[in-house]
């Protein structure tokens, strides 16, 4: 009885990494990252940075593609990040000297203007 139970207990590991193996598989965002890695392979740094950028954003995926011909989704642009920190930095000047409830309250208000 105890060799059986040894037995099952070595083979549940290996049966279970089969089908863990089996189950991933790669995104096509995965596979379109490798490519790119392996296209850029040999750049470094800064360079490398802006030659995977700029392979990553050739041809939209389907998805962004949909949400950005969409009437009420506004297209993606570099600056709304930054205009939004923008807005949050001077959000929290302007409410400087709140504490807790408050500020939360003041800042929600201040960003939804």
């Amino acid at each position: 009885m105890k060799k059986k139970i040894a037995a099952i207990a070595l083979a549940l590991p290996l049966f279970a990494t089969f089908a863990i193996a089996a189950d991933s598989s790669d995104t096509p965002q995965q596979n379109k990252m490798a490519a790119c890695s392996k296209e850029n392979k040999g750049l470094k740094g800064e360079e490398y940075k802006k030659a995977q950028q700029a392979c990553l954003s050739k041809g939209a995926t389907p998805a962004k593609a949909t949400a950005a011909t969409s009437p009420n989704v506004p297209p993606a642009t570099a600056e709304k990040p930054a205009a939004q920190q923008t807005k949050m930095a001077a959000c929290s000047k302007a409410n400087k000297g709140l504490k807790g409830e408050e500020f939360k309250l003041a800042q929600k208000e201040c960003l939804s203007k």
